[in-house]
């Protein structure tokens, strides 16, 4: 059999494709899984790492929110507050003073800085209006110690006798038996009217309150055997 018979006879080459195949088999059972099952699987592994921070974040954003609303909610008393000093000033002292409460907010197992809030509306408001009473009685109080301002007037009388006979010095002793609360007679003189006649000018300090010059005109004329008319020639006020 010649050379070309045999080769013809054999089919080995024919069946080259069967025979890599086998090989590359061998070899990826022997090196690991193939580089396609590898990016599979690194592709899966990423696929969870990106759920599990979705997830983190989902419980990050919750507690967030919840502090949001916690200041919001401390954001709405505050502005509540100060509206009712602006009401109130004399709150004001109290309000700077109020003790403050704190709030604590959970963010998973780690608690945020605490938020300082203003106490209760109620405990304010007692302050408040015992401190406008304290002031109320303090005002009171000076008041009462302060001198009452006591309004007086200057009186200047003329007397006038009958005649030229009229012993002006018993004139003026009936006019000076005048007493009453509240009026203090002064400095008097005679001033010549004609005729001989001369009338008597007095001068007295009256309490407005208590004396008046009606009265005085009433009292002095009285003494009708010495004291013909009696005029008011001069009021001011001290």
């Amino acid at each position: 059999m010649s050379g070309l018979q045999c080769l013809a006879s054999e089919n080995i080459w024919f069946d080259k494709h069967r025979y890599d195949e086998a090989e590359t088999r061998f070899y990826e059972g022997a090196n690991g899984p193939s580089t396609q099952s590898y990016q599979s699987s690194s592709h899966a592994g990423g696929d969870q790492e990106l759920i599990s921070r979705m997830k983190s974040l989902e419980l990050e954003n919750h507690s967030l929110h919840k502090v949001v609303e916690d200041m919001r909610a401390a954001l709405q008393k505050l502005e509540s507050r100060v509206g009712m000093l602006e009401k109130n000033p004399g709150a004001i002292p109290r309000a700077m003073a109020a003790p403050v409460q704190q709030v604590k907010v959970e963010n998973g197992d780690e608690e945020d800085d605490d938020i300082d809030l203003f106490g209760s509306d109620e405990e304010d408001d007692a302050e408040a209006a015992r401190i406008k009473q304290e002031r109320v009685d303090a005002y009171a109080a000076k008041k009462a110690k302060k001198p009452v301002l006591i309004a007086k007037s200057s009186i200047l009388l003329d007397v006038k006798p009958w005649d030229d006979e009229t012993d002006m010095a018993k004139l003026e002793e009936c006019v000076r038996s005048v007493q009453a609360d509240g009026l203090l007679w002064g400095a008097s003189k005679l001033v010549p009217v004609g005729y001989g006649i001369k009338k008597l000018q007095i001068n007295c300090v009256v309490e407005d309150d208590k004396v008046g010059t009606d009265m005085l005109e009433e009292e002095i004329t009285k003494f009708e055997d010495y004291v013909q008319s009696v005029d008011v020639a001069a009021f001011n006020k001290i």
